[in-house]
């Protein structure tokens, strides 16, 4: 499927063992001295008729020299203080082990008849695409984003094949930034051709002919290259072997600047897909025929609704919509007529289900829907009539390799006690073959119990809140047992099970690992999205809150054992909740956070969060419900104990951008809310998460986890 949103995801952290308490903690280490933040003392902003304070506002500058200098001595004193821990290293060494195991990714079948798959030996900084004629049978490296750089910083992030099988294009991340580089090399002789792009974003390479179309923006500003705003999304033809000043423009929409443009070539080369993205919650759709030529024939043109589409065969576009279907429809259109209002549905709504994604295998359909945050898989014919349901292990999250070229079904299960394992299933007789599974050594993995539970959510309406909860058999409800608190709520993103080797070692030593399913996430369809955004996004805060009550109450554990953790989306949530409700937890982690809910929308893509969020700028209601739980505008300055707060931030985050980090956390050391400590930590050559190397995710960890333990009381196994 296009993937038509721009959304702000982040890796889930993993926590490691612990065993004992130990009479030490965050007051050992005295007073924190914490450096002075560059800051215009009574500096405010009207927005919308709405005044509030922004003292810290030049850390919005994050190359100023002041900015730089603050940066160098806040990570003196995080990084002094971890060093002081007395587990730091034996836990980064533990996580090293941990980690240290084969990770093969799901296969997949193209047509120049090679399977291609990804491959991490176990610390590799980037997983290696390999590449081999049969299932099981001798493999190549194809290409190997370890040798694009020295510290393993520069991501593969993209792959498409020409659809003649002479080429592939793919792109690359430097440092963690959302910019992209394009390039081109021959599938044959695995040669770098000349061909290179730059300063393309939220893109891949649509082939046609002997080229292929991407989305770019205009060359940024020299020093703003990773704050400013950015606008005016277009779409741009390559031919090989031409530079890129010479790519044609085939789309721009200077009436609004806001919107992303996608392009989608079906792999008859026949149509030409421009996906429009940022305004709504879904996208708008046009198509041309490339064979006639001739105008822009509009399918959607609104960004109401949430709209896939899955692909393009026979003349007939398939979509998933949601439009009039909340949790999402399967329809076909004809590319002679294809508007929306000219559908016709082959997969009715489910009421028990969210569709999430379909794709064809040979003449048959792979339907993956999610029903109470976990993934079921589903054999259809064209026409819409079930054939039969894939027997998952048990509830968790299924990834699904198929084409319509062939009958081959590959697919990949996991869960939080089930590494990633792979399995061929069988059109004809409905057989899965397992054929591969992860292998950590040292890991019972019976030992291990995942339970769902629903609670009651702190918010006035007490809907309903379902919520995951693994921990060692035979754990006992004493009401300490430490409990490590997971979530999002936003961005109609799901939650599902998912594995991490670290979180097992914080299993196996009596840790508890709890995630919840927020509203303000897809998980039961558009109303819980719709009920967790804009002026009913304090749902999702109460939301949380309810799971640590119950958490609590029913002697799971307790305030002193509670850590909160989320990232980016999930990092407003944890400086939101801990706001609302210091005295729920002992150790905080607001990971990538937006943080500044007033100004968000003025930096790189925060402009597309307003359909989550609404902005400052939308009405003076808007502007007062934002500011009124924003994280940087309502750290309490009077006495209020607050949890020990790790802030994570990185200098090439240009998602979210540092400025958010860097004011929450000048805002938090300023104020009076007790001895425990503050920190931030800044990450170098880094982003919002997506392809950092191991070696960083290590370290991030470590620092992380043995924060977390410290502050605490409880010592790790060595």
């Amino acid at each position: 499927m296009i993937n038509r949103k721009i959304i702000m995801t982040t890796l889930t952290g993993s926590a490691v063992a612990l065993t004992g308490a130990i009479a030490t903690g965050c007051a050992s280490q005295g007073k924190i001295e914490y450096p002075e933040a560059p800051q215009e003392p009574g500096l405010t902003e009207v927005r919308s008729g709405v005044e509030f304070a922004d003292p810290y506002r030049p850390l919005e500058n994050d190359t100023a020299e002041a900015t730089l200098e603050w940066v160098k001595a806040e990570n003196r004193v995080t990084q002094d203080y971890l060093s002081r821990i007395p587990f730091r290293d034996a836990v980064r060494s533990r996580l090293t082990d941990l980690n240290n195991y084969r990770k093969e990714g799901l296969m997949s079948k193209h047509r120049d008849g090679k399977y291609y798959f990804y491959v991490n030996d176990g610390l590799q900084n980037q997983s290696v695409l390999y590449r081999s004629d049969s299932i099981g049978g001798e493999a190549e490296i194809f290409l190997d984003p370890n040798t694009l750089s020295d510290d393993g910083t520069v991501a593969l992030t993209g792959l498409t094949f020409s659809n003649d099988g002479r080429h592939a294009a793919y792109t690359i991340s430097r440092n963690g930034s959302d910019w992209t580089e394009i390039y081109v090399m021959d599938m044959n002789t695995k040669e770098l051709l000349p061909d290179h792009i730059e300063w393309a974003k939220f893109t891949d390479a649509a082939w046609d002919g002997d080229g292929f179309y991407y989305s770019a923006y205009p060359r940024p500003e020299a020093g703003k290259e990773f704050s400013n705003a950015n606008e005016n999304h277009q779409i741009y033809y390559h031919r090989l072997g031409t530079p890129q000043s010479d790519d044609r423009l085939v789309y721009e929409d200077p009436a609004h600047p806001l919107h992303f443009h996608t392009a989608y070539v079906p792999d008859n080369e026949r149509y030409l897909f421009v996906v429009g993205g940022g305004e709504g919650v879904g996208a708008s759709y046009m198509v041309k025929d490339l064979k006639k030529g001739g105008d822009w024939t509009v399918i959607e043109p609104s960004q109401d609704f949430d709209i896939n589409l899955v692909d393009v065969k026979d003349d007939k576009f398939y979509f998933i919509s949601r439009a009039d279907a909340p949790k999402g429809r399967l329809m076909v259109a004809d590319a002679r007529n294809p508007q929306r209002a000219n559908w016709k549905e082959i997969i009715p709504e489910r009421d028990d289900a969210v569709l999430t994604g379909v794709q064809f295998a040979g003449d048959r359909l792979i339907v993956n829907y999610e029903k109470d945050a976990s993934d079921r898989v589903y054999v259809y014919e064209p026409d819409g009539k079930l054939v039969t349901e894939l027997q998952l292990p048990t509830f968790g999250s299924a990834a699904i390799s198929s084409s319509k070229d062939n009958d081959e079904v590959y697919y990949a299960f996991s869960s939080f006690t089930y590494p990633s394992a792979i399995y061929s299933y069988d059109l004809k007789t409905g057989e899965s073959t397992f054929l591969k599974e992860a292998e950590i050594k040292g890991l019972n993995l019976d030992d291990y119990v995942t339970e769902q539970v629903w609670y009651r959510s702190a918010a006035p309406d007490s809907a309903m809140i379902p919520m995951f909860i693994t921990y060692k058999k035979g754990l006992e409800k004493n009401g300490s047992n430490p409990v490590y608190l997971y979530g999002y709520g936003g961005f109609n993103i799901s939650l599902t099970p998912g594995f991490s080797p670290s979180r097992m070692l914080w299993l196996e030593n009596g840790g508890i690992y709890a995630q919840a399913s927020l509203r303000g996430g897809s998980e039961y369809g558009e109303e819980w999205h719709q009920a967790g955004t804009k002026m009913q996004k304090l749902n999702v805060f109460n939301d949380f809150i309810g799971a640590a009550e119950y958490l609590i109450n029913e002697g799971w554990s307790s305030p002193e054992k509670m850590a909160i953790v989320g990232g980016s989306n999930g990092g407003l949530l944890v400086g939101a909740t801990t706001n609302l409700r210091p005295d729920l937890f002992r150790v905080a982690i607001p990971e990538v956070g937006v943080m500044d809910m007033m100004r968000y929308h003025l930096f790189t893509i925060g402009w597309n969060w307003a359909s989550d969020y609404g902005t400052s700028d939308d009405s003076e209601e808007m502007a007062r419900y934002l500011l009124s739980y924003s994280p940087a505008h309502n750290v309490r300055n009077d006495g209020t104990p607050y949890p020990a707060i790790l802030v994570t931030t990185a200098d090439h985050d240009d998602r979210v951008v540092p400025a958010h980090s860097f004011k929450y956390a000048a805002a938090l050391q300023a104020a009076d809310t007790g001895d425990a400590p503050k920190l931030i930590r800044i990450d170098s050559n880094a982003g919002h998460g997506g392809g950092k190397p191991m070696s960083k995710v290590i370290d991030e960890n470590a620092d992380i986890y043995s924060f977390i333990f410290y502050n605490m009381g409880i010592t790790p196994k060595k």
